[in-house]
């Protein structure tokens, strides 16, 4: 019998030089969740808002932050002590976001996250958030921002608001030309949909189900009580317009080799890719579900239930993408007629796949990244 699969959460690396508005960012985030349950990982509490200001400072403490979700103030030796705490089964995390300041570089923090034994953490991706009212001012003072941006997944240039259209054009053109193929996403005051970092958690349970206002509900209205007519919604409806999210559905079987050149080309500005790929012959007993976040990307086969209709079904999430484009380059992908399964080149078909299939853990009830895979993607 395979022995079941340990529910693995995203863990968010939110970046970003002082000022640039992250902590504004993860407070957005926090307010606008929508029911997921967040975990956050921070140097200090002083920023955050919501139901944490008794705690301020308190580093190595935890602190609710209200209907399920949790905070941690550490330090960077501290960061897999807590990154455990809070995949435990009983936090109930549906994500965690890292406030990378003063913890380490982003991109230590990234390959921590890489090389970490907890089988509980899936890499959510890298955001980097820079202002773009100061951002020529702070690359002077901070030339390790090419570097940050070099490696990010996700670019929000926050306060566009405060630019005019003109010199928005040119710092996006500018750090699209510093981030490579990471998307840009323009921002006001750290707004951005929580569905581009994380997908919203189902509860049919009703457990989110509260007769009583929580701290997010109070503090969404207090937002729209201000100089903003959002009708009781935040800003969260109008969030959409900043990223577009493609849907693609096959029902003939993926060619691996076709499909894996795909993903090693995808265009620029393309950010999440999930959903489940039926490779056909390749393998006739597993559906494969794909995570793929910027750089990162891998594939966790499944068993076909029995009666399950054998589809390929992806949703692609980025900025400035084709969607045309990114259609005709799966429906490419498909096979043009059916291998036999025992034909020796079906096997190898599926070796680039497989580069990217978590390795079992040696007890069979625990699963490692294949890392190596991971880090040249």
């Amino acid at each position: 019998m395979t022995p079941p699969r340990i529910p693995q959460i995203p863990v968010v690396v939110l970046a970003g030089f002082l000022g640039s508005g992250k902590t504004t960012l993860l407070n957005h985030l926090l307010r606008n969740r929508a029911g997921t349950r967040i975990g956050v990982i921070v140097n200090d509490f002083g920023a955050i808002e919501i139901d944490a200001m008794t705690v301020s400072g308190q580093v190595g403490s935890t602190v609710s932050l209200g209907n399920g979700c949790l905070c941690c103030a550490v330090d960077a030796s501290e960061l897999d002590t807590f990154l455990e705490t809070l995949t435990r089964p009983s936090a109930r995390l549906d994500v965690i976001v890292i406030e990378a300041s003063g913890l380490a570089e982003p991109q230590e923090l990234v390959r921590m996250l890489l090389a970490s034994d907890n089988p509980h953490i899936l890499y959510g991706g890298l955001v980097e958030v820079v202002d773009a009212a100061e951002f020529d001012a702070t690359r002077q003072r901070h030339p390790e921002l090419d570097r940050h941006l070099a490696v990010a997944d996700l670019v929000v240039l926050n306060k566009t608001d405060r630019v005019g259209e003109a010199e928005r054009e040119r710092l996006r053109a500018t750090v699209a030309e510093l981030s490579g193929p990471a998307a840009v996403i323009p921002a006001e005051h750290g707004r951005i949909d929580p569905d581009l970092l994380f997908d919203p958690a189902l509860r049919p349970d009703g457990e989110e189900m509260a007769g009583q206002l929580s701290f997010e509900d109070l503090l969404r209205h207090e937002e729209c009580d201000g100089h903003e007519q959002c009708d009781g919604h935040g800003h969260a409806d109008h969030l959409h317009a900043a990223y577009e999210s493609v849907d693609f559905t096959a029902e003939v079987p993926m060619d691996p080799r076709r499909f894996m050149a795909f993903l090693d080309s995808r265009p620029e500005g393309l950010y999440r890719i999930k959903g489940f790929v039926d490779f056909g012959a390749g393998d006739r007993d597993n559906t494969y579900a794909l995570h793929a976040v910027g750089r990162f990307l891998r594939f966790v086969p499944r068993p076909w239930a029995r009666g399950e209709q054998r589809l390929t079904q992806l949703v692609m999430i980025g900025a400035g993408i084709d969607a045309a484009a990114l259609h005709e380059g799966l429906a490419a992908c498909r096979a043009e007629q059916e291998p036999q399964p025992d034909a020796p080149d079906t096997e190898r078909a599926m070796w680039g796949v497989l580069r990217y299939v978590p390795e079992p853990a040696r007890d069979g009830d625990a699963e490692v990244d294949v890392r190596e895979a991971a880090a040249e993607a």
